[in-house]
């Protein structure tokens, strides 16, 4: 067990799924990955590189709304319409990594595995015992659910940035 990952319950049963595969596994997997750590680090983990991406898309966002006529005589609305355009990187990161960790949740809650032997249209499937069950379970609730409520937190306050950004640009 390393930094709070638990190790894969006894393997009295035989498990035919490749370890690559095993929920647990691929839970152990994208936790210890670079970017779908962010929000598992907790808020300070995620908010940063999020503002930093924001902050690093901002210029190019600023650049093609220069290129409008009408944006070019406002600077105020220029800007506010580049800050809400520039939401759209983050907001793409952070779908990227509700469709991975959502991923993961599915495995671990569900009763079988689903796997390839071979990678060539092989699909098995693995009834996991009920040992591996209450341990995936377990993983899900108090490992993952916190990752997808931190995301669809973060997601929430990206898509009202941007409607406000939207709504502020055509009120001016």
């Amino acid at each position: 067990m390393a930094a709070g990952i638990p190790s894969l319950p006894s393997q009295d049963t035989p498990c035919p799924v490749p370890p690559a595969q095993r929920p647990l596994q691929e839970y152990d997997q994208l936790s210890r990955s670079w970017f779908f750590r962010w929000p598992a680090a907790g808020p300070t983990g995620l908010w940063r590189p999020l503002a930093l991406t924001w902050l690093l898309s901002l210029p190019l966002a600023l650049l093609v709304a220069g290129g409008s006529i009408p944006l070019r005589h406002d600077p105020a609305q220029l800007v506010i319409a580049a800050g809400a355009a520039a939401v759209l990187l983050p907001l793409f990161l952070l779908l990227r990594q509700w469709l991975g960790w959502t991923y993961v949740q599915r495995r671990l809650v569900s009763e079988r595995v689903e796997y390839e032997e071979s990678g060539w249209y092989d699909g098995q499937v693995w009834e996991k015992p009920v040992t591996w069950r209450q341990q995936d379970l377990l993983v899900a609730r108090h490992q993952v659910q916190p990752v997808l409520a931190r995301l669809r937190q973060a997601i929430a306050v990206a898509l009202a940035l941007m409607l406000l950004g939207t709504g502020l640009c055509q009120a001016l």
